[in-house]
C-alpha cells in the first residue's frame, strides 16, 4: 500500500513516516523547509500554499492514502486553504484521506465535545483549523477529520519542552492549572490515524487521551517522567494572563475508541510508563 504523509518531517508526522515504513508500506512525505530522518521514505518539498504543487505532487505520486498532518499556527493559507487543495486533489485521485485537525476548533463553553458538536472557535489558529475542517468535508465527504489534542512524546513535542525548559531556567513562564486538555501519546496517535486510513470510515472523529489534565499537572507528570525538578515549575492561571483561548476542552473519544485496535492512553498511564511505543493489545 502507498502512503502520503503531508507534513512528515514534523512532530507527528516523522511518528507516522516510522510507523508507515515499519510496518512496509511504500512511503512517501512532504517537508517544507527540509526533509525528515526516515531513509526508507522519499521526501518532496510541498507548499501548501501553491495548488499547482499540491496537484503536481500527488498526481506525480498517486497514493493510495495520504493523511495531513501539518500544522502552521495560524498562517490562514496554509492552515485552513491548504488543506482544502490537498482534499481537492485527493478526491479527484480517489485517494484516501485523514485531515488532522486540533480540539483548538471548542470554546471550552461545553467543556465535553463529542463528534457530532459543531466547531465555536475563540482563536485565529482555532478558526483557521475549523474553515479546514468544514472545506475539506464539503470537497471529499468520504475524507476522516481528525481532531486531537495535545501531544506529547520526546521532547519534539512543543509541550514537554516547555517544562525542559522551565525547569532549566530557559523561559521564565507558567503552566496553567486552570487549562485543561486530554493529552495523547504521538505513538498513539500515529498508529490510531493509520488504522483509520486503512479502514472506511469517515466524517469527524476524536483522538486525544483518556483522561483530561490541566497543563501544570501535564507539566509534573513530565518532569517526573523525565527526572526534573517539578519544584521548578511555577503555575499559573490562564484565565487572569489575557492569553486566549478555550480553559476547559475535553474531547470525548469513546466512539472513535470503539472503532480501533490501538489504545488511546491517558497521560497518566503513558507518561508513567515512560514509552514511545503505541498500546496495541
Amino acid at each position: 500500500m502507498s502512503v502520503l504523509i503531508v507534513g512528515g518531517s514534523g512532530f507527528l508526522g516523522s511518528e507516522l513516516v516510522r510507523q508507515a515504513t515499519a510496518a512496509g508500506h511504500v512511503t512517501a512525505a512532504t517537508f517544507a523547509t527540509r526533509p525528515g530522518s526516515v531513509p526508507e521514505a522519499t521526501w518532496h518539498a510541498l507548499d501548501l500554499r501553491s495548488p499547482q504543487r499540491v496537484e503536481s505532487v500527488v498526481a506525480d505520486l498517486a497514493p493510495c492514502v495520504i493523511i495531513n498532518a501539518t500544522s502552521c499556527a495560524a498562517d490562514w493559507a496554509v492552515t485552513a486553504e491548504g488543506p482544502v487543495r490537498l482534499a481537492l486533489a485527493a478526491a479527484r485521485r480517489g485517494c484516501r484521506l485523514v485531515h488532522v485537525s486540533s480540539d483548538a476548533v471548542f470554546s471550552g463553553a461545553s467543556v465535553h465535545y463529542d463528534e457530532s458538536q459543531l466547531p465555536d472557535p475563540v482563536t485565529p489558529y482555532g478558526a483557521a483549523k475549523a474553515a479546514a475542517e468544514t472545506g475539506v468535508r464539503l470537497v471529499y465527504p468520504d475524507a476522516v477529520v481528525a481532531r486531537t489534542s495535545l501531544i506529547i512524546g520526546d521532547r519534539r513535542s512543543v509541550h514537554v519542552r516547555a517544562v525542559h525548559d522551565l525547569t532549566s531556567g530557559r523561559w521564565d513562564g507558567a503552566l496553567f492549572t486552570d487549562d485543561v486538555r486530554c493529552p495523547v501519546h504521538v505513538s498513539d496517535l500515529a498508529a490510531a490515524l493509520l488504522e483509520l486510513v486503512f479502514s472506511d470510515a469517515s466524517g469527524v472523529r476524536h483522538l486525544a487521551g483518556a483522561e483530561p489534565v490541566s497543563r501544570y499537572d501535564l507539566g509534573v507528570l513530565i518532569a517526573r517522567r523525565d527526572g526534573l525538578d517539578v519544584s521548578r515549575l511555577r503555575a499559573g492561571r490562564r484565565s487572569e494572563s489575557g492569553i486566549p483561548g478555550g480553559l476547559d476542552v475535553r474531547l470525548d473519544c469513546r466512539a472513535t475508541q470503539r472503532e480501533l485496535v490501538t489504545s488511546l492512553r491517558g497521560a497518566r498511564e503513558f507518561l508513567a510508563a515512560g514509552t514511545n511505543t503505541p498500546s496495541n493489545p
